[in-house]
């Protein structure tokens, strides 16, 4: 698993780590059943504090996308059964916070962003 904390991000070092490990469970780079590396190893990698990885982590189980086992370590969430709207919904929502902090380091006119979705949707929803 890649990833990159940005220093000069006004994005909190846990958050972003939060945000690239869902947007790699929903975009399928990391796969239901995956094993992330322990905390310890990660903060080690990462240079950060254990406690920012472990927080980053308990967000993510909090919102199901990860299971903690324990001793076994943690890894990404079996996919639910069934399409249930909230899941729909919790995935959108970690998309769209991914695609926030990437966007907000290009420009900081929130109606930019919001323009450059709307022609995205057209182009590929053909809304």
């Amino acid at each position: 698993m890649i990833v990159q904390l940005h220093a000069d991000s006004p994005i909190p070092p846990f958050e972003q780590l939060r945000q690239q490990i869902a947007n790699a469970v929903s975009t399928g780079a990391i796969e239901p059943g995956d094993r992330l590396p322990t905390v310890r190893q990660l903060a080690t990698d990462l240079g950060i504090a254990a406690g920012t990885v472990q927080r980053a982590y308990q967000a993510l189980v909090d919102q199901g996308v990860l299971e903690s086992r324990g001793r076994r370590g943690t890894r990404v969430a079996a996919e639910p059964t069934g399409a249930a709207s909230d899941d729909h919904a919790a995935r959108l929502e970690v998309l769209a916070q991914a695609f926030v902090a990437q966007a907000s380091r290009l420009v900081t006119d929130e109606a930019a962003v919001v323009q450059a979705v709307r022609h995205a949707w057209r182009q590929t929803a053909g809304g």
